[in-house]
């Protein structure tokens, strides 16, 4: 008696990593962590300094007191006061947007419009392929009708003269 092998736990876990949406998602988070840190340094260097221009160039200090009197030390630790942290609120949605912005724009955008190229060439092909089967064939039945024609007639039999005055088929 032959029995199944199944497969190791080592051949499972192969197979689960030469998956292609798991090889793309590593890419992805590896592609991702580098281009957060662009992102972080285009908001703090670009976005903070212009916002700076009208305030304080950390967004950070941006906040308002829910309840009165808000004081911290000089670490920056609340000691009294229930303060609301809208600047450091707003630099994180500036990076998802900026972050959000580039993503579509350098790489989802050209991709889309990519794949939209190589299915529209691919369709082309398929058109052109269909055109051509379809005109082969026309031709066919056309080559066809006309012996049918002309064995219909009487034309030509075994022993008939060809036109060239030789015996046999024309």
């Amino acid at each position: 008696m032959s029995e199944k092998k199944e497969p190791g736990v080592w051949e499972g876990f192969k197979a689960f990593l030469m998956r292609g949406n798991v090889v793309d998602l590593a890419v992805a988070v590896v592609i991702g962590a580098a281009f957060t840190n662009i992102v972080n340094s285009v908001v703090k260097g670009v976005i903070n300094p212009l916002v700076g221009a009208f305030g304080t160039k950390n967004l950070d200090h941006y906040s308002s007191c829910l309840k009165a009197p808000c004081a911290t030390n000089a670490a920056g630790e609340v000691t009294s006061g229930v303060p609301i942290m809208w600047g450091s609120v707003l630099s994180a949605v500036l990076s998802f947007l900026i972050t959000a912005a580039v993503v579509y724009f350098l790489m989802v955008l050209p991709m889309a419009k990519y794949l939209a190229r190589v299915a529209a060439r691919r369709a082309e092909k398929e058109g052109t392929k269909e055109v051509m089967e379809v005109t082969e064939l026309e031709v066919l039945k056309e080559i066809r009708d006309a012996l049918v024609a002309q064995r219909a007639s009487g034309s030509a039999g075994p022993s008939d003269e060809r036109p060239d005055g030789r015996p046999g088929l024309p």
